[in-house]
């Protein structure tokens, strides 16, 4: 999973209005990430309100201005890319995916009986309780599974890195779910499951989250109440094309490719631009656009970096069509064959990369203040892992083109002198 990308460029999907959604409060953080909320004039905690309320609320508004998200079940608007996926609620209420993250030895609870009873908004503390610690657990899952974007949102404010912690969990689980053993059982298994935890996420747009983690995502959706529905349900498509029988292990051309980058990286930068915020004089129409480039740059990073790793796994995500212009064959790749046509490839696509990594730069003075920081770093930090590759002589069958934790600190002078010369407004 990846750090930021903006939108498709084949979507129009309409944005839901919910700059009037609930009239409460937003929480706030100490530094030692401890949830802290206001008072409602009701005496009841903000930072948890019931179940039924979140609903008659979302339900007094509607869905979207220009004709509302996709359909359930219609494959987030790409019904062509996995099919039609509605269940009934006696399905949904069968086949439930019971979800779990582990991390080096914490498992995450995830069964809606447990969470039910904790949260309660009767009992304020024991509410504010469980919010707290599932967004501590967020932190951890962020910081085990994703280093450098961990790091990057260590340079961001106590509310956003929270709430990016957030959105980085729901798409781990999500990543999770095509990667278990269940995604090797069947297509009607696996598209199911999908079925479900997209049923799962419109039950979070509505206010009913699951269990703690969800929750996260609901109190990130009410802090930040422009987030979109549709980048969650473009990623959902994109680990559809990641998933055995369901998906495709190779790429013809690259608008093909194109289009999964945007699927499983952009549309993370598109759930957290509204966290990230714009400067005075920007719209996020306006900062989408350049930014868009990040995402598709940092997914060429990812499989330029995971070549040999996943040949080996049958998997060829370089377009057939460059590898046909440099003289390269898919049974080269697999076998690991390094000849000059080879370099000659690797060194296009780094070439490609980069070019999306310059324009990119275009959005970052484009973002709030604040948030320029985090995401330049993790840019530039991403950006390092092609020089390796260069430095490794474009070998990225036997050698692993690694970034140490020093090497990425070393970058930060250079990231905060690129921001610092920015128009502060």
């Amino acid at each position: 999973i990846h750090t930021c990308g903006y939108v498709n460029r084949d979507s129009t999907a309409g944005k839901a209005p919910f700059q009037q959604l609930l009239k409460l409060q937003p929480p706030t953080f100490n530094s030692d990430d401890q949830h802290e909320t206001k008072p409602r004039p009701d005496g009841r905690d903000p930072a948890l309100c019931d179940q039924h309320e979140w609903s008659d609320t979302v339900a007094a508004f509607p869905r979207a201005e220009h004709g509302g998200p996709p359909e359930r079940g219609t494959a987030g608007g790409h019904p062509q890319a996995g099919g039609a996926m509605s269940m009934t609620e006696t399905e949904m209420k069968e086949k439930r995916v019971p979800l779990s993250v582990v991390n080096k030895g914490v498992r995450i609870q995830t069964t809606r009986e447990v969470v039910t009873e904790k949260y309660t908004p009767s009992d304020p503390s024991k509410a504010s309780a469980v919010l707290a610690d599932a967004y501590e657990q967020c932190k951890k899952i962020t910081a085990v599974f994703a280093k450098t974007f961990y790091l990057g949102t260590k340079l961001m404010t106590e509310e956003q890195k929270t709430a990016v912690w957030a959105i980085y969990v729901w798409c781990r689980r999500t990543d999770d779910l095509v990667d278990g053993p269940r995604a090797m059982m069947s297509p009607e298994t696996m598209r199911a499951d999908l079925a479900a935890w997209e049923e799962r996420l419109y039950e979070v747009w509505d206010g009913r989250p699951e269990d703690s983690l969800d929750l996260a995502l609901l109190d990130t959706k009410r802090r930040y109440p422009d987030m979109e529905l549709e980048p969650f349900l473009d990623m959902i498509q994109g680990m559809i094309m990641d998933t055995p029988q369901l998906g495709q292990d190779r790429y013809q051309t690259w608008d093909e490719l194109y289009l999964y980058c945007y699927r499983v990286a952009s549309t993370v930068g598109l759930m957290c631009l509204p966290v990230m915020g714009t400067a005075k004089g920007y719209t996020f129409e306006q900062a989408k656009e350049p930014a868009i480039a990040l995402g598709i740059a940092l997914q060429i990073t990812n499989i330029l970096r995971d070549v040999g790793e996943d040949a080996v796994r049958g998997r060829i995500y370089l377009p057939l069509e460059d590898l046909e212009r440099f003289g390269v064959t898919e049974q080269n790749l697999i076998n690991g064959v390094m000849d000059e046509n080879y370099k000659n490839l690797i060194k296009f696509e780094i070439q490609r990369a980069r070019d999306y990594y310059a324009l990119s730069q275009e959005g970052i003075p484009m973002l709030a203040p604040e948030a320029r920081l985090s995401v330049q770093a993790a840019g530039d930090m991403y950006g390092e892992i092609l020089n390796k590759i260069e430095a490794n002589d474009y070998d990225n069958f036997r050698k692993r083109a690694f970034v140490s934790k020093f090497e990425k600190f070393s970058v930060l002078p250079k990231s905060w002198a690129t921001v610092s010369a920015m128009p502060k407004e």
